[in-house]
């Protein structure tokens, strides 16, 4: 898989300065995996370049330690893999069906994790523009993480909601970006990225125990 991963990072777009000019084209796939999970070989799923790059520029601004340009190969690799294990995890069957007023609802839980990551709304509209992602699409991602979350909290251990005195104690742990400041000034701040940071840990776990069942190809471009 590490090879088939190299090719695609080759594959996949270096920069992103001109949004225009790469709308004028039709989206190409550039990957295409499987898993028992999800049907074996004979239900490929597919990843589009415009949502790969959109994803890669969200690791970007999301990495603490940030390098000139849009984002780069360590942040293409991270994107593929959280974007196959929420797909993994959104497919899974689980206890009770929430529903899809409660998915609505966790998609925009998910919405306000994602911007808190890139450090605010503007850039996430900004990271979206570039890529010439419609809200449609980004509604569409959040609905996969929305998904995920539900499988992760049900299936896996209670992560969604923390309560008052987890959220305390971790505030007084001096572990957050939140520290020496109030509580109750920070609570729905520290919720958002306590649940944030366990969603993500669980779903990089998750691929590292499902990597061996991935099965991933790089999808050629087609002769001219």
């Amino acid at each position: 898989m590490a090879a088939a991963l190299g090719a695609l990072i080759m594959a996949a777009p270096a920069r992103a300065d001109t949004p225009l000019e790469r709308n004028a084209v039709l989206d190409r796939v550039v990957e295409l995996w499987h898993a028992p999970e999800t049907g074996g070989p004979g239900k490929p799923q597919f990843i589009f370049e415009r949502e790969l790059a959109f994803e890669a520029r969200i690791e970007a601004l999301a990495d603490p330690d940030p390098e000139p340009g849009p984002y780069h190969e360590r942040h293409v690799r991270a994107a593929l893999e959280r974007h196959i294990a929420e797909s993994l995890l959104a497919s899974l069957p689980i206890l009770k069906d929430p529903g899809a007023k409660a998915i609505a609802a966790l998609a925009e839980v998910a919405r306000g994790i994602l911007e808190q990551r890139v450090r605010g709304r503007a850039k996430l509209i900004a990271a979206a523009a570039a890529e010439g992602m419609g809200s449609d699409e980004l509604d569409a991602l959040l609905r996969r993480q929305a998904r995920a979350s539900v499988y992760l909290d049900q299936m896996v251990a209670p992560m969604l909601e923390p309560g008052e005195l987890e959220l305390r104690e971790l505030l007084r742990s001096g572990t957050t970006p939140f520290k020496d400041r109030p509580f109750e000034v920070v609570r729905d701040e520290l919720s958002r990225w306590y649940v944030g940071q366990r969603l993500a840990q669980a779903v990089e776990a998750y691929f590292q125990n499902a990597r061996s069942r991935v099965v991933i190809n790089v999808a050629r471009r087609a002769a001219k």
